[in-house]
């Protein structure tokens, strides 16, 4: 890593005293040694790098080395990065090798400590990590806190096991990240005030507004699944104190097009003032979560980006410790050999495995809701062929099956509305959260030859049209890659093009059908033990027998 002396000149963005003036930054030993005033700048501007504050490193396919090597050429220097999806198939193991991968590269990962692994009771995970588990992890320099407490029912009854994790981050004088969709009111203030710091999952300005008056952050997220930036970026120049910018999940062909330098120009484009949004981008990350990442102050650390101007934000060069790591678009950090950790131990399936016998006329359906993690729950009349449930394209109820990738059992299935498919069948071992096989077809045949696809492969995602198939391999707990992330980026573009040809209409598919078995958030979603009633937190039947006026 080139730490030597070095100089960089432009119009300089002191973001604290809001002003701008021309000056050179002055670099030695990865720090900054030096900031002058010098009329004879270039026209280009320099400020800190932008913060991504909450995402999972793992939705975007990628091993955090290779995640690190795109997201600094859009001017991205730091994560706060929830490993939760590697922690839900392989525990501890599973985040020491996501901080083990991310020390090989000039790149600054935060990780979190998993709260909820498993993330409930009502589904089969490959994992568990305990409360003694969350205090060694927090003995780590790369763990600055405890990630997102998404049990927060255990946290309004104050569940002594909750506590105890609330209590080990705060005696390592670390904040607790939260994870409380629609939660309002008085319910809101009582988690909020066990200790619960943040929120990234609000999708009303209601909601975040209630939150942020409660005295929580909210962080605003853009993700590839999840868009909440047009329903909260209008609190912002109130509030730009308390929030923060976050993806979340990004899937890699986005990832290749742009970060939180999109939410930054996207909120300067509205007439917002420049320096507000680029605390809530730079600023707020680095002093919530107390993190090593330079402000661009004197002695800080070298972490800056250089832009053309303050309005695309077009990145120039990105600076970490230092250490030039992208320029003109291209990145400067090298790839690296990486190793694969796994854990896939069930058998291929055939076509029976799949079959629902009629129970009934109606059944209740999942409703996927483009660009939301939340659903909602239909009663549709079911389509009966010989005595079997089946999919009905003409109405868009697909078949939706859950399989459990860590021992053999019977396969979880239901139906879904949204997905759009008229043939062949989508399937993913990314399943938020406990990581099973989550495949939606418009046949059996299709269903089984898909998901069989992801158990020879031990993980990816794969799409089964006609004699077509495809599939993207995972390697890494089957959820990741460890190809250059371009590359993966490209066979990600593939499989997603193939499976918008078969009918759907959803802007990310893949992502779209990785949350359906997502338990937490509501309304209705499928397990691998079957169909889970998320606001009542209790399964029930895929058959409904009552009076229920039918959805058509």
């Amino acid at each position: 890593m080139n730490k030597g002396t070095h100089s960089v000149s432009g119009k300089i963005v002191d973001i604290s005293n809001k002003k701008i003036f021309s000056g050179t930054v002055h670099c030695k030993n990865g720090r900054i040694s030096a900031i002058d005033t010098n009329s004879r700048a270039p026209d280009q501007y320099i400020l800190p790098g932008f913060i991504d504050a909450h995402i999972h490193v793992e939705s975007s396919l990628l091993v955090p080395s290779e995640f690190a090597r795109i997201a600094v050429v859009h001017g991205t220097v730091a994560t706060v990065s929830d490993p939760h999806e590697i922690g839900n198939v392989l525990g501890k193991e599973g985040v020491n090798y996501m901080i083990e991968d991310a020390e090989k590269v000039n790149f600054k990962f935060y990780f979190g400590a998993p709260s909820c692994v498993p993330a409930t009771a009502f589904e089969t995970a490959g994992a568990e990590i305990t409360s003694t588990d969350i205090d060694e992890l927090m003995t780590l320099n790369k763990v600055s806190y405890l990630a997102e407490m998404m049990n927060w029912p255990g946290v309004l009854a104050r569940d002594p096991l909750v506590m105890e994790k609330i209590k080990i981050s705060n005696s390592h004088g670390l904040p607790v990240d939260g994870h409380a969709p629609g939660l309002r009111g008085e319910q809101a203030k009582a988690y909020i005030g066990a200790g619960i710091s943040t929120d990234h999952e609000c999708f009303t300005s209601e909601e975040a507004l209630d939150k942020l008056q409660n005295g929580m952050k909210v962080i605003i997220r853009e993700g590839s699944a999840a868009r909440n930036f047009d329903a909260l970026i209008g609190l912002l120049p109130t509030y730009w104190e308390h929030m923060m910018f976050c993806s979340d999940d990004k899937h890699p062909d986005v990832l290749v097009k742009g970060h939180i330098n999109d939410l930054v120009r996207r909120a300067v484009a509205l007439g917002m003032d420049i320096f507000k949004v680029l605390q809530v981008a730079c600023i707020n990350p680095a002093k919530h979560y107390r993190l090593d990442v330079g402000q661009l102050n004197l002695n800080d650390p070298a972490d800056f980006i250089v832009v053309k101007d303050l309005e695309t934000f077009e990145i120039t060069s990105t600076y970490i410790n230092g250490e030039l790591v992208s320029a003109d678009g291209r990145s400067r950090i090298p790839k690296i050999n990486r190793r694969t950790i796994n854990r896939f131990n069930v058998h291929r399936k055939c076509v029976d495995d799949f079959v629902i016998s009629s129970r009934g006329k109606k059944i209740n359906v999942i409703k996927a809701i483009d660009g939301a993690l939340i659903t909602e729950k239909m009663v549709m009349e079911a389509s009966i062929e010989n005595g079997k449930a089946v999919s009905d394209t003409d109405r868009d109820i697909l078949k939706l099956s859950v399989v459990n990738r860590y021992n053999d059992s019977p396969v979880a299935t239901g139906f879904i509305h949204g997905i759009g498919i008229r043939k062949g069948a989508l399937a993913s071992s990314v399943g938020h959260d406990s990581h099973n096989i989550t495949v939606v077809g418009v046949d059996d045949y299709s269903i089984c030859k898909a998901v069989n696809l992801i158990i020879e492969n031990r993980g990816g995602l794969a799409a089964v049209c006609d004699h077509e198939e495809q599939i993207l391999p995972l390697p890494v707990a089957g959820l990741m890659s460890t190809e250059d992330g371009y590359k993966v980026a490209r066979s990600y573009t593939g499989i997603d093009k193939l499976s918008k040809s078969m009918g759907s209409k959803l802007s990310a598919p893949f992502m779209t059908l990785s949350f359906m078995a997502l338990l937490v958030i509501p309304s209705l979603k499928l397990s691998d033990k079957g169909l889970f009633d998320a606001e009542k937190f209790e399964f029930i039947d895929l058959f409904d027998n009552s009076e229920l006026p039918v959805n058509r």
